[in-house]
């Protein structure tokens, strides 16, 4: 079964490399990332993996009334920003909580795990 698990955390409070961050903070961040992806590959789960600009990149579309409204920003007012995604092929939801809890981003953000579809297995 595969499982997507989507990253949530504030951007004002998520660690970034910006000019402020050392090469040595951004190193250890990079390297914590790294680890669990490795790990996940070589356990045989990894499918896909995606992160996304920043919720000031998005634009929002709804249709009402057959009519397109179109707004800046994400589809709601919330703390914390969708900001990327893994799709791990696990035996369980147990086993695919298991690994949201290896992401870096758990430590301070929110891991939503959620089942693909049926029709989105390969």
């Amino acid at each position: 079964m595969k499982y997507m698990l989507l990253m949530y955390a504030n951007e004002a409070e998520t660690p970034h490399y910006t000019p402020e961050e050392t090469p040595e903070e951004y190193q250890a961040a990079a390297k914590a990332w790294y680890a669990f992806e490795t790990e996940a590959k070589a356990a045989g789960v990894w499918d896909s993996f995606n992160g996304l600009t920043s919720v000031t990149d998005a634009t929002s579309l709804r249709v009402r009334n057959g009519k397109a409204l179109i707004t800046d920003g994400p589809f709601a007012e919330t703390h914390e920003q969708l900001g990327g995604y893994y799709v791990l092929d696990c035996k369980d939801l147990d086993e695919a909580l298991a690994w949201a809890a290896k992401i870096p981003i758990a430590q301070y953000g929110t891991i939503e795990v959620r089942p693909l579809n049926k029709w989105s297995q390969k």
